[in-house]
């Protein structure tokens, strides 16, 4: 034990001459040179938006992207400077953004909902206008515009002294933004056009020290949207046409009872089931009608919509049966150019297809079905339904793209 006492004081004893020695007043003694330098990084997401006509033709575009600088948490850095260059090393004409401008425009938008909106609608029918082909609708959506254009007009006019001021005020920021710059720590980029662009930074800490990173960055060409395909009276409702009209079937006819009777003649026009007393008892999907395939399986809904090639679409819609007997409900996706019941058997003119039974089924509740197809190269498919064995019935059609 005594040994061990000598061994710990002599250890004290050594440590305290060592903490002596060290001194702030000694050269090339006390604290390390602090040679840790900045660690660059920077995010980015992609904010392109382009304008298309009807015809998918390009009217303007905008290849914006939103960066963000940083760098590591030990050493903050105090100076920022971006480079954008091609492939080859080359300096790129780009348009430099302040990021405080998107912002300052979502805050007028929200000012100005109402107006907006109805821009918007209004937008949107003056585009859809030049590609329509049946001038009945362009009548109504003509119509519908010039309806727009009085909401619009009363919608400004009950703009309160507050709001204009509110808009106003943000407008006067907007023109006192300062001019973004490559030194800028948050900044959009709107480059010249879709390639790979080489963006780096370079971050400086207070202490002079600098070092840099880049990435390549691919801008990639603006691509219009796919526009929603129309499923004309998808719920089976009364005046569900665009032009107010319809008996909720008209959508819903196939081009010749002969050809595609299931039973090889008489009528195939489904029927329509209504709802009397909304509120009792199992309710619809949507509205008060749906359409009613009769159980001997002699009715069929057909309507042919427009798609667009290579696009991949989910269809979904509700079914119910009677549950009188074993039966089934079939709804299939089917080539433009099927021709007749039995072709639509075929699998070579099948797209996709789905076959719901009644088996653990409860009587007139409706459960949700999607069926899920691209369309390959056709410009148009068709929706096509058909029952056996029960009483059923179908509502609410709708459509999706899958982006």
């Amino acid at each position: 034990m005594k040994i061990n006492r000598l061994t710990l004081s002599g250890l004290l004893l050594m440590l305290l001459s060592l903490f002596a020695c060290v001194s702030d007043d000694l050269a090339d003694v006390g604290d390390l040179e602090d040679i840790t330098g900045p660690t660059p990084f920077y995010n980015f997401s992609d904010e392109t938006f382009a304008e298309f006509d009807c015809e998918e033709n390009e009217l303007s575009s905008n290849y914006q992207f939103n960066f963000q600088a940083g760098s590591n948490l030990a050493v903050n850095g105090t100076q920022y400077l971006w480079s954008v260059t091609d492939t080859d090393g080359n300096a790129v004409n780009i348009l430099l953004i302040n990021k405080d401008l998107p912002i300052l425009q979502l805050l007028i938008e929200a000012e100005l909902t109402d107006v907006i909106a109805i821009e918007e609608d209004i937008a949107e029918l003056e585009f859809k206008i030049p590609c329509e082909d049946d001038p009945a609708r362009v009548a109504v959506m003509q119509a519908e515009i010039a309806a727009l254009q009085i909401a619009l007009t009363e919608a400004q006019n009950a703009l309160s002294d507050e709001t204009l001021q509110n808009v106003a005020d943000l407008e006067a920021q907007i023109l006192a933004l300062d001019e973004a710059t490559l030194e800028d720590r948050e900044l959009i980029i709107e480059f010249p056009g879709p390639g790979t662009y080489n963006v780096g930074l370079t971050v400086t800490d207070n202490l002079g020290k600098s070092e840099s990173t880049e990435r390549a960055i691919t801008v990639l060409q603006a691509v219009p949207m796919i526009p929603v395909p129309e499923i004309a009276e998808p719920s089976f409702e009364d005046n569900s046409l665009f032009d107010g009209t319809g008996d909720g079937r008209d959508s819903w006819r196939v081009p010749s009872n002969a050809a595609w009777s299931p039973l090889g003649g008489g009528t195939t026009v489904i029927q329509i089931n209504t709802d009397t007393s909304p509120g009792e008892g199992p309710e619809l999907p949507d509205g008060v009608q749906a359409a009613k395939f009769p159980a001997g399986g002699d009715r069929v809904a057909y309507q042919e919509i427009e798609v667009t090639p290579g696009a991949q679409y989910v269809i979904t819609y509700f079914s119910a049966f009677n549950l009188d007997a074993d039966g089934q409900m079939k709804v299939s996706i089917l080539a433009p150019n099927t021709s007749s019941f039995s072709e639509a058997q075929l699998e070579e003119n099948i797209i996709a297809s789905r076959i719901d039974t009644n088996a653990g089924r409860v009587v007139n509740v409706f459960q949700q079905h999607s069926i899920s197809f691209e369309a390959g190269e056709h410009e148009s498919v068709i929706i096509f339904a058909n029952n056996s064995g029960d009483e059923a019935r179908l509502d609410a059609f709708n459509i999706v793209v899958v982006q």
